[in-house]
């Protein structure tokens, strides 16, 4: 089949590819370009780059509605979404059918951030779902469901590419179904439907008034953003990799304990160990070289 493909970041850039390995693409609608860093230069998707180097047309539009004319004009038999972080007007979605790659186990996490969110909870099972694209946030029909076991070494940065594998394999086989006319839809139990945010920067403060478990899950679900975070003093200390501990019930919470090569944060049951970390303006290190160059001014973390 050929398909109009929308989505930005690199889960949608690894569907892509791997449905380019059996179906044609007839475009790549994505987000626009962004600057970035402080020269605040216009900095292009990745996914963008990717398309015009295999000679694949380009769309970006800040609005959808007003290009109407511009997609009935495309020569696709499909519209393919994912993670394009737009809501398709109903208008568009009567030109062609759309299906949508959503990396969840819908209804479960329907929304802009079903992986962190998995990560966050501390599942140990997540998966991929292909489904018919509404105008509703993630509510259409089901066409197939595939789950994938999260490791306890995952975080966002070693599951988001699991699943977009899984999610362009399953694609494939969804676009072979609508062709073959086999595919068979099933309505989601909206019943069990639950709904996630957007991320903000702030979301990455450690309150370690937690348990430890749960401060070691959001360093999981935010290493690729926010990425968690703490304050000692004037100091901000990001946290790239962590595990929690029992013990250290002789510390207050939000105590820092350390040796020449371990760094713990009491928390409010356990403690977090500190394995990546890294300081403002300073590299990413592991925690016994940062231990090796860090002074600290305070043990405690500031509130």
């Amino acid at each position: 089949m050929k398909i109009l493909f929308f989505g930005t970041p690199l889960f949608a850039e690894i569907v892509l590819k791997k449905v380019m390995q059996k179906h044609e693409v007839a475009g790549v609608v994505c987000r626009s370009d962004k600057p970035a860093n402080r020269g605040k230069k216009m900095v292009a998707p990745e996914i963008k780059n990717f398309a015009l180097a295999n000679g694949i047309p380009v769309y970006q539009f800040e609005k959808l509605k007003p290009e109407l004319d511009t997609f009935r004009a495309i020569d696709c038999d499909i519209f393919v979404t994912a993670s394009y972080g737009k809501i398709l007007p109903k208008d568009l979605l009567d030109i062609k059918m759309c299906i949508n790659v959503h990396p969840s186990l819908l209804p479960k996490y329907r929304g802009a951030t079903p992986i962190q969110n998995a990560l966050l909870n501390g599942d140990t099972l997540t998966g991929v779902t292909i489904m018919k694209t509404e105008v509703g946030m993630d509510d259409g029909d089901i066409l197939l469901q595939e789950e994938v076991k999260i490791a306890e070494d995952d975080d966002y940065n070693t599951l988001l590419p699991k699943l977009a594998e899984v999610g362009g394999e399953m694609l494939i086989k969804a676009l072979e179904q609508i062709e073959n006319k086999t595919v068979k839809f099933q309505k989601q139990d909206e019943s069990q439907a639950t709904f996630v945010k957007l991320i903000q920067k702030e979301d990455g403060l450690l309150d370690f008034s937690l348990p430890a478990e749960r401060l070691k899950n959001m360093v999981r679900a935010y290493v690729d953003s926010p990425v968690a975070y703490f304050n000692l003093g004037d100091d901000r200390i990001k946290v790239y990799k962590a595990e929690a501990v029992s013990g250290f019930d002789n510390l207050e919470v939000g105590e820092i304990y350390t040796t020449k090569k371990e760094f713990y944060v009491k928390a409010q049951e356990g403690a977090l160990k500190i394995l990546k970390c890294q300081c403002a303006g300073g590299k990413v290190l592991d925690a016994p070289n940062f231990l090796n160059g860090y002074r600290f001014k305070d043990k405690k973390v500031t509130v």
